[in-house]
C-alpha cells in the first residue's frame, strides 16, 4: 500500500486501519493458523496488540496448532527468557548461531564473536546475529516436547472465553499450578483434552468440576492418577457431561464406574474404560441399565469383561452404535450376534471370518464355502 519511498499513498487503507473488533478479529484474524498468528505479532506493536487481543478472546485452543511449524520462535523472548534459564538460538543456511544468557554470540566453529572483551576491529569485520529466534531449553530444564511452559502461560494469560482446550503436547510438565488458574479463568469450557497429563492430580480435577459447569466432553487418558474419588467429585458436579475418555485410567474400579453411571448415565454418549483389567461385567451392567442414549463404549483390553455384560449392553442400549471388545477373551460370539444384527460396529470379526481371513493367508486365495451345507 506504499510506494517504494516509504510515504503512504493518498487515500490508501492499511490492513490495520480496519475495524479490528468488527473486520479484523471475527474475519480475518479467526481464519489464521495460531502459529501464523505468533509470527504475526512480531511484525510491529501494533500488530502486537492485535494479536494479544485475538488470543484473549479465544474459544479454543489446541496446543499442538503452536508446536507445528516452528510456532515458538513467535513468542517474544522478554516473555520467556528469565534469568538466564534459557538460550537462544536461531539456524543460518551454513551454520547455526547461539547466544548464552552471559550474551556473548557464538559461531558454528566454536569461535567467539564480539563480546564485551572483544576488539572494534572485530566487531566491525563480525556479521550482525539474525533477527530471527527461536527458544531451546537445555537437556537439564526440558519441560516439554516443543512448547514450553513459560509460552503456554504467555498465550492463556488473557483468555477468559475459552470452550475448547486440549493441553496432551504438554503431558510431560503440565501440573496443577499450571492448569488451575487457567480452568479459574474460563468457566464456560465444554471440551477438555488431558491426555497423558501424569503430573496432575485431584486439584485439577475437582477445580474443573467445580468451576466448569458445562463441560460434555473430558478425555483423561493414561492419567494414572484418576481415582474413584476423582471421578466422583466429577460425576457430582458435572450435569451436562456426554462424552468421557478413561482409558488406562487403571485405579478405577467398578464401584466408580457404578457411580458415574448412576449420577451421570442419562445424558452419557461416549465411553471409554480400556485398558483396564479392574474393570469387569457389574460395571459394564450397570452402565448399560443407566445409559439408554450410550453410543459408543470402549472396552478393549478389560480382561474381566465378559458375555454376560455384552448381553445386557444389547437389552437395554437401543443406541448404541459401536462396541469394542478386542482382547476380552471372556466376551464369546453369542453374545455379540444380536448386536451385529442391529449394526453395531464391532471390532472383533465373526469367527467364520477369521477363519476365512487366515485360511486365505496360508493358502494364498480364498476358497469357495459352501454356507448352506
Amino acid at each position: 500500500m506504499e510506494p517504494s519511498g516509504g510515504e503512504q499513498e493518498p487515500g490508501a487503507v492499511r490492513l490495520l486501519d480496519l475495524p479490528w473488533e468488527d473486520v479484523l478479529l471475527p474475519h480475518v484474524l479467526s481464519r489464521v493458523p495460531l502459529c501464523q498468528l505468533l509470527r504475526l505479532q512480531r511484525v510491529s506493536r501494533a500488530f502486537r496488540a492485535l494479536v494479544q487481543l485475538h488470543l484473549a478472546g479465544l474459544r479454543r485452543f489446541d496446543a499442538a496448532q503452536v508446536s507445528r511449524g516452528g510456532a515458538l520462535e513467535a513468542i517474544h523472548l522478554r516473555e520467556v527468557l528469565s534469568k538466564g534459564e534459557y538460550r537462544v538460538s536461531t539456524q543460518r543456511a551454513r551454520g547455526a548461531w547461539g547466544l548464552s544468557w552471559e550474551g556473548r554470540w557464538q559461531a558454528p566453529e566454536g569461535r567467539l564473536l564480539p563480546g564485551k572483551n572483544s576488539s572494534r576491529a572485530n566487531r566491525q569485520r563480525q556479521p550482525h546475529p539474525p533477527h530471527q529466534l527461536r527458544v531451546e531449553v537445555p537437556p537439564c530444564l526440558q519441560v516439554g516436547p516443543q512448547i514450553p511452559r513459560a509460552a503456554l502461560a504467555w498465550l492463556l494469560r488473557d483468555a477468559e472465553r475459552l470452550q475448547e482446550l486440549a493441553l496432551a503436547p504438554c503431558h510431560e510438565w503440565l501440573s496443577d499450578e499450571d492448569l488451575v488458574p487457567v480452568l479459574a479463568r474460563n468457566p464456560q469450557l465444554r471440551s477438555v483434552a488431558l491426555a497423558g497429563c501424569g503430573q496432575l492430580s485431584r486439584r485439577t480435577l475437582g477445580a474443573l468440576a467445580e468451576g466448569c459447569p458445562r463441560l460434555q466432553r473430558l478425555s483423561l487418558a493414561h492419567c494414572d492418577w484418576v481415582d474413584g474419588l476423582a471421578l466422583r467429585g466429577l460425576a457430582d458436579r458435572c450435569p451436562a457431561l456426554e462424552e468421557l475418555d478413561l482409558t488406562a485410567c487403571r485405579q478405577l474400579k467398578d464401584e466408580a464406574i457404578v457411580y458415574l453411571a448412576q449420577r451421570r448415565g442419562a445424558g452419557l454418549r461416549s465411553l471409554s474404560l480400556a485398558v483396564n483389567a479392574n474393570v469387569g461385567d457389574t460395571a459394564v451392567q450397570e452402565l448399560a441399565r443407566n445409559c439408554p442414549e450410550l453410543e459408543h463404549l470402549d472396552l478393549t483390553g478389560c480382561l474381566r469383561v465378559g458375555s454376560d455384560g455384552v448381553r445386557t449392553l444389547a437389552e437395554y442400549c437401543p443406541a448404541l452404535r459401536s462396541l469394542r471388545v478386542r482382547h476380552c477373551h471372556l466376551v464369546a460370539e453369542p453374545s455379540l450376534s444380536r448386536l451385529r444384527k442391529r449394526g453395531v460396529d464391532i471390532d472383533v470379526e465373526p469367527p467364520l471370518h477369521q477363519a476365512l481371513v487366515l485360511l486365505q493367508d496360508m493358502a494364498g486365495f480364498a476358497p469357495f464355502v459352501n454356507l448352506q451345507v
